[in-house]
C-alpha cells in the first residue's frame, strides 16, 4: 500500500471542526470535486455508514464508515472505483486539538493496479492528483468551519 497524507491548521477549536466533519453525509458541503452525494444507509453516522460521493468529473465512489470516534477521526474504505486504477483504497481523517486550533490530518493509502508500472504511477501522478484532491478538502473544510463561527 502507499500512503499519503496532508494536514492543514484550522484557527478553530476541535468541536467546530467536527461539527462540520461529522456531518458524514454532506461532505460535498465543503469538497470542491464532490457535487451530490447519495446516503446509501440510514440513521446515526458511524461504522457501516456508506455514502456515494459523485465527482465534478461525472464519476462516483462509494466510501464505507471502517472506524469512527466521535469529535476526533473516521476511516472509510472506498469501493465501487471503477474510474481510478485501484486495486483497494481507505482513507482516514483525524482532528489534533493545536493551542486553540485544529490541526486536521486527511491520509490516503491505496494499492494501485497494474503491478510495477502501477506503483510507479502510484507514487508519482497518484500521489500528485491526490495531493490536489485532499489540499482542497482541507482549505474547503477549513473555509466551512470558519464560516460556521461567522454565521
Amino acid at each position: 500500500m502507499i500512503h499519503f497524507q496532508r494536514s492543514h491548521t484550522i484557527d478553530a477549536m476541535p468541536e467546530a471542526v467536527w461539527a462540520v466533519l461529522g456531518r458524514y453525509m454532506h461532505i460535498d458541503e465543503f469538497a470542491p470535486l464532490i457535487t451530490s452525494v447519495d446516503a446509501l444507509t440510514e440513521g446515526e453516522d458511524g461504522p457501516g455508514s456508506k455514502r456515494r460521493n459523485h465527482f465534478t468529473n461525472g464519476t462516483s465512489v462509494v466510501e464505507e464508515v471502517t472506524s469512527w470516534e466521535s469529535s476526533k477521526s473516521f476511516t472509510v474504505k472506498l469501493s465501487d472505483m471503477a474510474a481510478m486504477p485501484l486495486h483497494e483504497a481507505s482513507s482516514m481523517v483525524f482532528i489534533t486539538p493545536a493551542e486553540g486550533r485544529s490541526s486536521v490530518t486527511w491520509t490516503f493509502d491505496y494499492r494501485v493496479k497494474y503491478g510495477p508500472l502501477g506503483w510507479l504511477m502510484g507514487q508519482t501522478m497518484m500521489k500528485m492528483m491526490m495531493g490536489k484532491i485532499i489540499d482542497g478538502n482541507l482549505r474547503g473544510l477549513a473555509d466551512k468551519v470558519l464560516s460556521n463561527q461567522n454565521a
